[in-house]
């Protein structure tokens, strides 16, 4: 994984007192023992879903809580995504769990808002314009302009610019530049190729510096 740091340092999410921001907020709770878990019984499945699924629990719910833009409602997700990963951990073939873990979540969060918020996945018109638009693939670490605006600015700016982001937008850069996941694994996560992921994390910061810059 790439050691850049994140344009969204930590301690810019702390730095609004009281605001309520953070890029790891508390993590969520794992699916209780009442919780009704249809996977295979036996103790190797639970052993390997706490090894695989529980360390990774703040960045499941810091995803979700960006997704959908509430703490309740990302702790709803995140308890219907641990259970579709405990039904589906005899799958996972000891790759990349961090990155298995979000693409659950992340797919758990689009189905919730489907069902309960759609007019919240608006979609870009010129979406497809902006995939064939790539990032600067020779250095695509390089600090820019945009992204040392967006590291000065404030917890409570940019939690209200972020939430503005159309939805494909808003995740690779939270994914980016909150939880410091690199290309190829924000690539497997969301789905696309890498290329797509760098056009839209360059759309997105553009996005964020003139929203930042109105204020």
């Amino acid at each position: 994984m790439s050691t850049a740091p994140a344009v969204l340092r930590p301690q810019v999410w702390h730095q609004a007192e009281g605001s309520g921001l953070r890029a790891v907020p508390s993590p969520a709770r794992a699916p209780s023992r009442g919780a009704s878990m249809t996977g295979p019984p036996g103790g190797d499945e639970r052993a390997r879903f706490a090894a695989v699924v529980m360390p990774h629990l703040d960045d499941a719910f810091a995803l979700a809580r960006w997704l959908t833009g509430n703490r309740t409602d990302a702790e709803d997700v995140v308890q219907e995504a641990c259970l579709r990963a405990y039904r589906a951990i005899a799958t996972f073939a000891d790759g990349n769990a961090r990155a298995w873990v979000l693409t659950i979540v992340r797919h758990t969060a689009y189905t919730w808002l489907r069902r309960n918020r759609s007019a919240s996945l608006v979609m870009v018109d010129d979406l497809e314009a902006v995939e064939r638009t790539h990032a600067d693939a020779a250095d695509p670490e390089r600090p820019t302009p945009e992204s040392e605006l967006i590291a000065k600015a404030d917890a409570a700016r940019l939690e209200t610019a972020i939430a503005e982001l159309p939805a494909p937008f808003k995740e690779t850069l939270v994914l980016r530049d909150v939880q410091g996941l690199d290309y190829r694994e924000i690539a497997q996560i969301t789905e696309v190729p890498i290329g797509t992921v760098m056009s839209r994390l360059a759309r997105a910061r553009r996005r964020l510096v003139t929203r930042l810059k109105k204020d």
